[in-house]
């Protein structure tokens, strides 16, 4: 039932055929009606910083925060700082869905687990990219990494075989919230202290992610201006084909009536005209190369008629669900 009625839905704010002429009304109309379906934000808190660690690894300098991100709940903040004096712009590195978390983007490589997450998916973009002379910076979202609840609760409290992510979903909609709003806060949270130091110049950030962290990094982007380059990692396709046909998305990717206006090739072309960089593996099992190449073309159409087609780039290299890498370091070189 569900795949059929996806066959035949048509999301109400669609661009579809829209002219340029239409691009600007479109626009200022959907965007407030999709940040809308995340529901509540939760409140902000002041961050209370403590400095856990500083370290030294493959030649970067790398710390770790432990920062408030609202009522009852913190995270781990992990930076990487290029080997320069001078101070660079800065990346919001999100991570995908699975147990980690930030670790491995991050660079962590301090086990045979961490290793092969980082071989498997090129997975290490948060490393690399501090190589490359950006500073680049890391959280967990809900339900993953030290943030994992399947971790730390006891029997009686565990959703044994069921995925944290959907638990989470159901308890952020009972107090009008989704895992959406909250996870876009907690990144809004880390990006406010980022900026403020010493080591990072300008106002605007980067924002990247593989999967998972390519639905953040678009929310991310969607929801603040201070960002001012994305690229999105192996997160392309319509929902009729990778959610409600393959059930592949969860619980940290969507929000009540979302499908209802907009599929993902709108959500993605919302950004316009802000540049965004798009990887596409060719090889990919989790987004297939048919239907993202489909997304991206109809992304494309959304630029042009913003007239901004040359701030759109896309990456289809020849690999599985993983990062590209063959564009990133001078797309960000280039827009911050």
């Amino acid at each position: 039932m569900y795949e059929r009625l996806a066959l035949d839905h048509t999301p109400e704010l669609q661009f579809g055929d829209r002219s340029a002429a239409d691009f600007d009304a479109w626009k200022t109309e959907t965007l407030p009606r999709v940040i809308a379906t995340l529901q509540d934000f939760p409140p902000r808190v002041g961050p209370n910083p403590q400095l856990m660690a500083e370290w030294t690894h493959d030649g970067l300098r790398k710390q770790r925060w432990l920062l408030d991100m609202g009522p009852h709940i913190s995270a781990s903040l992990l930076i990487n700082y290029p080997a320069t004096a001078e101070a660079c712009p800065a990346i919001l590195c999100w991570h995908g869905h699975g147990a980690h978390g930030k670790e491995p983007v991050m660079g962590n490589d301090g086990s045979s687990e961490m290793r092969d997450a980082i071989k498997n998916f090129n997975y290490s973009y948060g490393h690399q990219m501090a190589k490359d002379g950006f500073v680049t910076f890391g959280i967990d979202w809900l339900g993953a990494g030290e943030r994992n609840d399947g971790k730390i609760h006891n029997g009686s409290r565990s959703a044994g075989a069921r995925d944290w992510c959907n638990v989470l979903y159901l308890h952020a909609t009972m107090l009008g919230m989704t895992s959406l709003s909250i996870n876009v806060q907690h990144g809004r949270a880390a990006t406010d202290f980022v900026l403020d130091l010493p080591e990072v110049c300008g106002e605007k950030i980067g924002v990247m992610g593989l999967s998972g962290g390519g639905t953040m990094a678009l929310w991310s982007s969607l929801c603040d201006e201070r960002v001012g380059a994305t690229e999105i990692i192996c997160y392309s396709q319509l929902w009729e084909q990778f959610g409600l046909r393959d059930n592949n998305y969860c619980g940290m990717q969507v929000a009540p009536g979302l499908y209802k206006l907009v599929d993902l090739p709108d959500l993605q072309g919302l950004l316009a005209p802000r540049p965004l960089l798009v990887d596409i593996g060719a090889y990919d099992s989790c987004f297939g190369v048919d239907g993202a190449m489909v997304c991206y073309h109809q992304v494309e159409t959304i630029y042009k008629a913003a007239g901004a087609v040359n701030n759109l780039e896309l990456d289809l290299f020849g690999g599985e669900h993983s990062w590209g890498g063959n564009k990133s370091v001078a797309f960000f070189t280039k827009h911050l």
